[in-house]
């Protein structure tokens, strides 16, 4: 890896800040997947046997530059504190005089958890005095939130103006070392599987994708918009506005590649207009109004499942229809099942597909699964990461 890492340097004494990615689940204040939190302690750990100061910022949900109480850091700091042999103290901010003082006063056997970032707007915006205040007195800064690694945030990019000294997190070189196959991936035996719901938002990763793979799978909501933008009936299933536009604008720009598109050729839908809760399978072309496509067909899991069975490399993105309700996690339980028993290097890119893949006990069954949704798929088709742009060079 060009970056240095935390293990190239010397820790021992030093203040530092580590930007973590603990945008866990919370329901109830009760912390629901603590995986980010597991993932990160390799890295904390390194830290505290040096006898480093650790001070940890991280961003949690949505709060759109407000506080809000129910996306506070807090009960990650009581689980954390279950999981370290240190004391782990929650801080009132993330920057003011009282979060100085605590930075000022902490010792090493210790660890100051600031407050959510992003209950300021100098975060997002990466506003040079937030940053600088964030940076506080740290001489070291570790990036190990790889999930946020493509957003130029104060908390990624702009305290690396502040600190002598920037490095990648143990977690962020894993995932870089694990994802670069994928990134130099070309050609035969090169398979993406993009699912999810929106084309918008991948449709970049198809513009740039679909040229080096051999076969790029779509399946979900994603393949619905590719259904109606060729005229095709598909009731009642989702498909918003932008999608459909997205999905036109790969058709009309993207021709002498299509035959690489490998979209499904049949679904399992479910009755909605009137709401009979009567489901079936159905050919692709046979859709019907009034009914809901809401996961792939058993001839399209054969499909795409011969496809990963016989590649080299696959990088997948996204579920294959509404995992989260039984029947219709099967398309990607079975996709998941394909990646298991193939031979090839197998990447799951973070988010719902990580979620789904954990849920259904393949995690270890593959070579890698990403903790960054849009950081892994960003980084595997060829764009730059500011938060690792921004760290030092070896």
């Amino acid at each position: 890896m060009p970056k240095l890492s935390v293990s190239d340097v010397d820790c021992a004494g030093k203040r530092v800040l580590v930007r973590v990615d603990f945008n866990v689940p919370i329901e109830d204040g009760v912390i629901t997947d603590d995986t980010r939190i597991e993932r990160a302690l390799p890295t904390i750990n390194l830290l505290l046997e040096a006898g480093a100061t650790v001070t940890l910022c991280s961003h949690l949900g949505r709060p759109k530059g407000e506080v809000v109480p129910d996306e506070s850091l807090a009960p990650v700091a009581t689980r954390l504190d279950e999981m370290v042999d240190a004391e782990v103290i929650m801080a009132p901010d993330c920057i003011g005089d009282d979060v100085t003082a605590l930075r000022a006063n902490l010792r090493a056997d210790q660890v100051l958890m600031l407050e959510n970032t992003r209950f300021h707007p100098g975060e997002k915006s990466n506003d040079p005095g937030f940053a600088r205040a964030l940076a506080g007195d740290a001489e070291l800064f570790v990036d190990d939130a790889f999930g946020s690694t493509h957003r130029a945030h104060a908390s990624t990019v702009g305290v690396t103006e502040h600190i002598d000294v920037c490095v990648a997190g143990l977690l962020v070189r894993e995932e870089l070392e694990k994802l670069q196959p994928c990134r130099e991936a070309s050609g035969e035996g090169f398979v993406v599987i993009l699912g999810g719901a929106k084309v918008e938002d991948k449709i970049d990763a198809i513009r740039r994708l679909l040229p080096r793979a051999e076969k790029l799978i779509i399946g979900g909501a994603m393949a619905w918009a590719f259904f109606k933008a060729r005229d095709m009936e598909i009731g009642t299933s989702l498909c918003k506005k932008k999608s459909l536009e997205a999905a036109e604008e790969i058709i009309a720009t993207m021709g002498k590649y299509l035959d690489r598109m490998v979209l499904p050729v049949d679904v399992h839908m479910v009755q909605k207009e009137p709401d009979t809760g009567e489901m079936k399978f159905a050919a692709a072309d046979a859709i019907e109004p009034g009914w809901d496509a809401l996961d792939i067909g058993p001839e399209t899991q054969a499909l795409f499942g011969a496809a990963v069975r016989d590649a080299q490399i696959v990088f997948w993105n996204g579920p294959m229809g509404f995992f989260e309700k039984r029947p219709f996690d099967e398309g990607t339980r079975a996709l998941a099942l394909a990646l298991a028993e193939t031979d090839a290097y197998t990447v799951v890119g973070g988010g719902d597909s990580a979620a789904a893949i954990a849920q259904m006990g393949f995690e270890d069954e593959m070579s890698h699964v990403s903790t960054g949704g849009g950081a892994s798929i960003e980084f595997v088709q060829g764009d730059a990461l500011p938060g690792v742009d921004a760290l030092d060079d070896k």
